[in-house]
């Protein structure tokens, strides 16, 4: 039998932590690897056209499993292009394994051809990067780095010269058993105790929620019943927590709608549950705040705070609920959703105002059909700017469907690469890429990695020839628009010329049969809307005190529009309010 080389060792203990394939871009420093990869039947090489895809298509696969997922790149410009999409993931909190191949290891150090030193370039998005440079460190680094990944929820980085990747393995490598899931964080009794007696003696409580409550939607309910709270979210929250929630206030931030603002302003007690939102003009600094995260850094970083709890959303509450008192009083509860329900309702007429009839097509008008249309487990993966306001205000969760994006960190062209990886993940669940024309012609080549292995991915393309999102920020700011037209071409004769199903629509009595083929053909399709490129309302009122990103200081309602099928779940939940 063959002698191991360090590659096959590397490829085997990925596929012993479950990594079933490995994006990237081939190339020299790599070869040794993508060749143990292709005689191991447990690991698949995908072959997209840009790293930086492979890297987001990554974070996309490790979202919707919670699995380690892995990417790789050649060395210098091949790796580099990793980088982006690597911060997308860490910040994202999903456990990503790179591979930075590296020149030869006789040449570090001397200006060799395409040298860049990766393990200090990816550290400040990575929980672990380091260089092998022996093989004796195989495979206790590898295995190091993995812990890291699935340990702390984020990247993790090994750069590996493509020399050290071709030599013979260690005759007896160590193998200690793998870490591939995370356990369960429990606060400590001191602290339930302290927080019991600060809910106990509140009288108007609000839950602001983030992407730490997945899987705990049950429980945050349980509470919110038992204690008579509003229930806000932020955007990442939205997926876990807003369906099936007679609670629901809504969601703050500049993208945010309803009451959400007000509950967490005006409750004496306001508890955020697994939430970083970055926004802290958006919340309150005179009433009494608890933060629960099982991330100890991220308490009490974008506030104040009374109580700070170390646990998991679901954990904490199971040890929380049955201890508080139940409240008899819902006058807040009860003025926060018809707030919420009222201020749907200012909102919706930009909405249903003749929008079925509008020309060119009103991108909230898209994002209602798309939402009726799509399946009850779809996967939505959003690009960056506007797609990230119509997904918020239109796509419904339900429990089952996904809706993922750059929401953390924030780049453009993320909704095609996610989609790809989610589409591995299962191909036979409907993934549907929410993508802007400047977010898609960013990485436009990897609409050809659909095509190679005839993924089902629906590219839905809100095509405003403009960047949209960049109008919006230069006008708040008292700027003319400049630099944000795009001159582009029919996107659906592209992708006919690419070998996919392509469609353009102009016209919004087309839209929904163009949606249903699309749906319907078995292959990668893509939808290409000409949208309304003035769909953009300002505030009445502007400060031109701006936080960098997506706040604005002072402005605390925004982007004025509809909101979909949200209102029809705000009057539900008002008429179950009970009456004296």
């Amino acid at each position: 039998m063959a002698k191991q080389n360090v590659a096959e060792q590397f490829v085997d203990i990925l596929v012993r932590a479950g990594v079933k394939r490995l994006y990237g871009v081939v190339g020299d420093s790599l070869n040794p690897v993508v060749d143990a990869v292709r005689r191991n039947r447990g690991i698949d090489w995908v072959h997209v056209r840009h790293e930086e895809t492979a890297a987001f298509a990554a974070g996309a696969e490790a979202q919707i499993t919670g699995k380690l997922t892995a990417c790789a790149g050649s060395c210098g410009p091949g790796n580099l292009h990793l980088i982006n999409g690597l911060y997308d993931a860490h910040r994202s909190m999903a456990p990503v394994l790179a591979l930075a191949s590296h020149i030869p290891s006789s040449e570090i150090g001397l200006g060799y051809f395409q040298e860049t030193h990766p393990d200090q370039l990816f550290r400040e998005c990575s929980h672990y990067s380091e260089l092998i440079s022996s093989p004796k460190q195989m495979p206790r680094l590898l295995q190091t780095a993995i812990q890291h990944a699935v340990g702390r929820s984020g990247v993790s980085v090994v750069s590996l010269p493509g020399d050290i990747a071709d030599d013979p393995a260690p005759d007896k490598p160590l193998e200690t058993a793998l870490v591939t899931t995370r356990p369960t964080v429990r606060p400590g009794d001191a602290e339930i105790d302290a927080f019991v007696r600060m809910i106990d003696k509140a009288e108007k409580i609000t839950l602001f929620c983030g992407s730490g409550t997945a899987g705990a939607h049950a429980e945050v309910m349980e509470f919110a019943e038992k204690v008579k709270s509003p229930v806000g979210h932020a955007l990442r929250g939205k997926e876990w927590i807003q369906y099936d929630n007679p609670y629901d206030v809504g969601m703050s931030g500049l993208l945010g709608y309803g009451a959400a603002y007000e509950a967490t302003h005006e409750c004496d007690l306001l508890i955020l549950l697994g939430t970083d939102f970055p926004y802290n003009a958006f919340l309150p600094d005179n009433v009494k705040i608890a933060q629960v995260d099982v991330r100890p850094e991220n308490l009490g970083r974008r506030s104040k705070l009374d109580l700070a709890v170390w646990g998991d959303v679901k954990e904490t509450l199971r040890c929380l609920t049955p201890r508080v008192k139940e409240k008899q009083n819902r006058r807040f509860l009860d003025k926060m959703l018809k707030k919420h329900a009222d201020a749907l309702e200012g909102v919706v007429k930009a909405y249903t105002r003749k929008v079925e009839k509008h020309v060119p097509i009103h991108p909230e008008y898209v994002a209602s059909v798309l939402d009726e249309l799509a399946a009850d487990d779809a996967v939505f993966t959003v690009d960056t700017g506007m797609c990230n306001v119509w997904a918020a205000r239109y796509i419904s969760p339900n429990g089952r469907r996904r809706v993922i994006g750059s929401f953390s960190h924030g780049s453009m062209a993320n909704a095609l690469p996610m989609a790809i990886g989610a589409q591995f993940t299962d191909r036979k669940r409907q993934v549907v890429s929410m993508s802007g024309d400047g977010g898609f012609s960013m990485l436009m080549g990897d609409f050809l990695t659909l095509v190679q292995y005839d993924l089902p991915v629906k590219v839905v393309l809100f095509n405003n020839s403009s960047l949209s999102m960049v109008e919006l920020e230069m006008l708040v700011a008292g700027l003319p628009s400049y630099g944000t037209t795009n001159r582009n071409p029919d996107f659906a004769a592209v992708a006919r010329a690419c070998g996919a199903h392509g469609v353009r629509v102009e016209k919004p009595k087309d839209l929904a049969g163009a949606l249903k083929d699309a749906f319907k053909h078995k292959g990668p399709a893509l939808v290409d809307v000409v949208t309304d490129p003035n769909a953009l309302s300002i505030p009445p009122k502007i400060s031109t005190e701006m936080v960098t990103g997506f706040a604005l200081s002072a402005s605390k309602i925004v982007l004025d529009g509809g909101v979909g099928r949200m209102l029809q779940m705000a009057r539900s939940n008002l008429r179950n309010v009970p009456r004296p």
